[in-house]
């Protein structure tokens, strides 16, 4: 007699090694509520992950997986079984746990039609799955306690796009687990406790923690209010406003901690804005808390799979799994935005964590009012403190308050204006146009000199008309090591008052401590143009008339061709400062804050998503996960990676992914050798690359990588 097969959810392809549907469904739901647990959605998310694979238990999946058979949609039955168990939210992430969250669109949906929630609730399936009742009980979880904030659509949307991070990181961690013989490393080496540990023996063996006077002594004044607040203050949203130079890298990872370790939260994730350079700010905090602890996430792989059977792509994207992790904020966003499951598995990692914000504003103007929105939703409803952390902090307090009344912002640091005028180091002053040859000249004329324009075309035209040697040259077309090189090289040199001329894009601005005499700065958004001046007499060694920043209008070729997102910023500042002898005075900044955010209307909100998500509400749950996701994009065109082997560490991980391996270890280990490049630019470099994926490619022709510039490309525009 036949052995009769079991009901297989997955089969190791090495020993073939059965792991049962009932085996999976049930570790799937352990792990989801563990993940929902910390905003109160435990209780739904086991019942999610319950019923996600229930087709499986369908003839068609079963000769599917034994016999190599025809794809099958297995996902339909969980979604119409959760549907009638506890409503729509719960099955869209059942429904779309592969293919990621679908459109809502009507009740009356044609039951053939499979792109949106409502047609595969109507669409016909064969019963013979629902032999599942044999093998797990389905119970009606009671609902969470949401507060609705703005008309409630928003809020319960974007609570279905946490529960589904849950479903779709716990079906991706049981079954890598499984394919892996049970070796699945999940990080979180330290606890948040034993990094705060290791942060206050830091702090103990710098001098400067105990000093009384001079500028240590008010960076001092500073971090010790960032930590007595910490350890005072109740979960919420915070601004940190402390003037450039105070130290507030140091500082606000201080009140993060402190802060977490009082209320048992899990992780610090330090959000850097995405034109900004991410190194420094993860080598400092891996100096201070060990490299195993930290993880910088730069960019990342999207998949999704139509089909039954996850890839080893999806298993191998990021999670979050880290008790610190440092990423941009085109990252952190628009994987709050996205409906691909690669891209939501992390977002329940920000649950009950430590959120900050660092240059909170140089949030992007197009996409504000959906930002806004979802901070306030992590802080109200998850469980998140979230940190705005500036020298120049917007005007946001009103945006914050009309979506919800009840949350209040409290400053960490509520006496640094009086530090404003001690921190002062620096003076302004406009040259207006210049051509790139009239700048290179200035610039050759200084031993030590910093040049920050807004577009990578001018920072390559500008590097290579500079006279002499000590040139240097930094821009997002040379990989996060080689970045981190010219750095350290830069550094050292300004230490050693050797000559030392750099022209970079707006990267410098934020998170990178150089100290320049000298530094020009293109016409930019104010908060920029005053981040230029941090790089300058940053430790307050000169004086102030002698130390320099020049604001000036680069040749029209480069101002026509800005973003959109770019061009208003820069009308705003010349506007606000052009009259003004003190670009940095408070009430300055503030008038540009208030003029930037005024009268914009769907400028705030260009593709009208959070309004969409809340009629949503109004038309039977008409959610538009999957319209939305094609449309928030901080910027515009997506990215992909091209991985440099230009020496020993790099060549090694090349050859690991050509020989097929396919691990999120690797491929954290292969960003900081990685340039992203876009689309066009991808597709003009194919015949130089070996494809790895979709997203990676390793470069063949390494004479198109040039060891001061980066990456090269025929056309790379403006």
């Amino acid at each position: 007699m036949k052995k009769k097969r079991p009901y297989a959810a997955h089969i190791r392809e090495d020993d073939k090694e059965v792991q049962t549907v009932t085996k999976h469904l049930k570790n799937v739901a352990i792990l989801a509520q563990k993940f929902a647990e910390p905003f109160g959605a435990g209780a739904i998310a086991y019942q999610c992950g319950l019923v996600h694979d229930v087709g499986k238990f369908s003839d068609e999946f079963q000769h599917r997986i034994w016999d190599n058979g025809e794809k099958t949609d297995h996902s339909t039955a969980g979604a119409q079984e959760i549907f009638k168990l506890c409503g729509a939210l719960p099955a869209y992430c059942v429904a779309g746990h592969h293919a990621g969250l679908m459109d809502g669109g009507g009740r009356f949906d044609d039951n053939e039609t499979a792109t949106t929630l409502y047609g595969r609730l109507n669409k016909k399936i064969s019963n013979g799955y629902k032999i599942y009742k044999n093998e797990v009980q389905l119970q009606k979880p009671q609902p969470p306690q949401l507060k609705m904030l703005g008309q409630h659509g928003f809020t319960l949307s974007f609570f279905t796009r946490m529960l589904f991070s849950c479903l779709v990181d716990a079906d991706f961690l049981d079954t890598e687990s499984f394919m892996q013989h049970g070796e699945v490393n999940r990080g979180n080496v330290c606890n948040v406790k034993q990094l705060m540990g290791k942060l206050n023996s830091y702090i103990s063996r710098k001098h400067w923690i105990s000093a009384k006077e001079g500028l240590n002594g008010k960076r001092s004044q500073i971090l010790k209010t960032c930590i007595e607040m910490g350890t005072m203050v109740e979960r919420g949203l915070f601004t940190l406003t402390v003037p450039t130079g105070g130290g507030k890298t140091i500082s606000s990872l201080a009140f993060a901690l402190h802060h977490a370790v009082r209320h048992g939260m899990k992780r610090i994730i330090y959000v850097i804005p995405y034109c900004s350079i991410i190194e420094q700010t993860a080598d400092t905090f891996r100096t201070i808390l060990g490299a195993k602890n930290v993880l910088a996430h730069y960019s990342g792989a999207q998949y999704d799979d139509e089909d039954e059977m996850i890839s080893r792509q999806s298993l191998a994207t990021e999670n979050w799994d880290m008790p610190v992790v440092v990423t941009t904020a085109v990252q952190f966003f628009e994987s709050l935005f996205s409906n691909r499951t690669s891209a939501c598995r992390k977002l329940h990692s920000v649950t009950n964590s430590v959120v900050i914000f660092d240059e909170a504003q140089t949030l992007p103007l197009p996409y504000l009012k959906p930002c806004v929105d979802a901070i306030a939703e992590l802080s109200v409803n998850y469980g998140t403190s979230c940190v705005l952390c500036t020298a120049t902090q917007p005007a946001l307090k009103p945006l914050f308050k009309k979506y919800a009344p009840s949350l209040s912002t409290r400053e960490i640091c509520p006496d640094t204006k009086q530090f404003y005028s001690f921190f002062r180091r620096v003076h302004y002053k406009q040259l207006g146009e210049l051509t790139d040859d009239e700048l290179a000249q200035r610039l050759s004329n200084c031993s030590q000199v910093l040049c920050i324009v807004s577009t990578r075309k001018q920072a390559k035209n500008v590097y290579g008309l500079l006279n002499g040697k000590e040139n240097y040259h930094l821009s997002t077309l040379m990989t996060p090591d080689h970045r981190r090189n010219v750095l350290n090289t830069v550094c050292q040199r300004l230490k050693d008052k050797l000559p030392c001329r750099v022209v970079s894009t707006s990267l410098i601005e934020a998170g990178v401590d150089v100290d320049f005499p000298t530094v020009y700065r293109a016409y930019a958004g104010l908060d920029s143009e005053i981040q230029a001046g941090g790089r300058c007499n940053r430790e307050g060694k000169n004086a102030t008339d002698d130390s320099v920043v020049y604001l000036f209008k680069p040749e029209n070729c480069y101002m026509k061709h800005l973003p959109d997102s770019m061009k208003r910023p820069v009308q705003e500042a010349y506007c606000v400062t052009r009259s003004e002898n003190d670009i940095v005075a408070p009430h300055v900044i503030k008038k540009y804050f208030e003029n930037l955010y005024h009268d914009t209307g769907s400028g705030i909100d260009k593709n009208n998503i959070v309004q969409r998500f809340e009629d949503g509400k109004n038309r039977h749950l008409d959610f538009p996960f999957r319209s939305v996701a094609k449309e928030f994009h901080i910027i515009e065109n997506h990215t992909k990676a091209v991985l440099v082997p230009c020496d020993e560490n790099s060549r090694a991980i090349a050859e690991r992914f050509e020989h097929g391996e396919c691990n999120r270890e690797l491929f954290r280990e292969a960003s900081q050798y990685c340039v992203n490049v876009y689309e066009n630019h991808f597709n003009e470099l194919h015949a130089s690359l070996h494809i790895i994926d979709e997203s990676m490619a390793v470069l063949k022709e390494l004479n198109l990588y040039d060891s001061h510039t980066g990456l090269s490309f025929e056309n790379d525009g403006y």
